[in-house]
């Protein structure tokens, strides 16, 4: 019964996961500004590094897991890297 509980949960986290997705490629396509894109890109990285881990938990693969951490690493070294480009060209140099 509890795991059954457990597979219910995660299948509707999947469907809502797939429903943001297509809502932030909504938004970084049609961003009025680059910040919105940049944000929709960020969020989007990062929910995809929630999904991969709510996945690994459904399948049961820890090693899915260790590849989320890496890809949220990786996204917060391009925020860092998008920052700084942003505030060099604000403040032109």
């Amino acid at each position: 019964m509890p795991s059954e509980i457990i597979s219910l949960i995660l299948t509707v986290l999947l469907a809502l996961y797939f429903a943001s997705f297509i809502l932030y490629i909504v938004r970084l396509l049609k961003g009025p500004t680059l910040s919105d894109r940049v944000l929709a890109l960020d969020s989007l990285g990062y929910d995809l590094a929630a999904f991969m881990l709510v996945l690994s938990i459904y399948l049961n693969s820890p090693m899915m897991a260790v590849c989320a951490l890496s890809l949220a690493l990786w996204i917060y070294a391009v925020d860092i890297y998008i920052a700084k480009y942003l505030e060099a060209r604000e403040i032109g140099g």
